[in-house]
């Protein structure tokens, strides 16, 4: 297997506990996304759950892998957020899926081995549906492995982090990700990092997906926006129509930027009218404001309203 250098250290320790027959009950893989912890737990189920696998690498061929492959494994229950009655898609994971998850892994194996039980994202999972599934973390089947993946493991409550074996996924050196990108064969490398904050796996979707050129013209609508030549609602409503999130991302950077070249005594390069301080909170702002897109208010308003600030 071909795996990032961030991910090397957590899949020789977690093999290591596989062969000891060690293996924890419970797992929480956390960390920013864009880092692979999706693709790293995805390659792990497979090695586990393959009839042929040699140091914990799936063949690919043998009926586990190919059921897994197609999605239908008979012991791999997968919960995410689900559909309503009315076919539009649920906002959280709620208590009847995780008391459904709990009445599956209380059955054997239909493979007579492990089963899995895979919470992707489990942050979205609400009071009650964690409430349901404490008792299984409490009291865990044998040879079950119940897998939570999360963006944001601060969501979850204590006490599901604290019954879990945690894999956190950290931002790489930088020197470490700039040599994975460009061996991935993106071009403009370094401009890509710093768009994503250091995020090698981010850098590499978002220099594919135009990003780079999405975070110039976020720069641009600030500049015009501290220079009068704009005002906040067109802008607003072009940020609204095209990634939202992402261009809060690029406002907060750019925020950011302008204050530490306000500390240096430099001269701003969006010329905006905000000392340090008010820089500083329109960044916490932004950083807000993209959270509160994840909610029920309006996009277009959250957008005027951080957009007014900084004009």
């Amino acid at each position: 297997m071909n795996l990032p250098p961030w991910h090397v250290e957590a899949w020789q320790r977690l093999q290591q506990r596989r062969r000891r027959e060690s293996l924890p009950h419970a797992l929480l893989l956390s960390g920013p996304a864009g880092l692979g912890k999706r693709d790293f737990l995805r390659r792990f189920v497979q090695g586990l759950l393959c009839q042929q696998s040699e140091d914990g690498e799936p063949c690919g061929v043998c009926r586990s892998c190919r059921l897994l492959a197609a999605g239908t494994h008979p012991d791999v229950i997968a919960v995410s957020q689900g559909l309503r009655k009315d076919g539009t898609q649920r906002s959280e994971i709620v208590v009847e899926q995780i008391r459904e998850l709990c009445a599956r892994l209380a059955m054997a194996s239909q493979f007579g081995g492990w089963q899995v039980a895979l919470l992707d994202p489990a942050d979205a999972m609400n009071a009650a549906a964690a409430n349901a599934l404490l008792k299984t973390l409490e009291e865990p089947t044998p040879q079950t492995l119940i897998a939570l993946v999360a963006d944001a493991p601060w969501r979850l409550p204590a006490t599901i982090r604290s019954r879990c074996q945690r894999i956190d996924f950290s931002l790489p050196p930088s020197a470490q990700a700039l040599a994975w990108l460009q061996a991935q064969g993106v071009q403009a490398a370094a401009q890509a990092l710093a768009a994503a904050g250091g995020n090698p796996g981010l850098a590499l979707t978002w220099a594919t997906q135009g990003a780079l050129e999405r975070r110039e013209a976020v720069r641009g609508d600030l500049a015009a926006l501290a220079a009068g030549r704009t005002t906040p609602l067109p802008v607003a409503r072009r940020w609204q129509e095209d990634e939202p999130a992402q261009r809060l991302w690029f406002a907060a950077q750019a925020a950011a930027d302008e204050a530490r070249a306000r500390a240096d005594g430099s001269p701003p390069p969006l010329a905006s009218r905000l000392d340090a301080e008010t820089l500083q909170a329109w960044f916490d702002e932004a950083n807000r404001a993209r959270e509160a897109l994840r909610g029920p208010l309006r996009a277009d308003l959250v957008l005027f309203d951080l957009l007014g600030r900084w004009h």
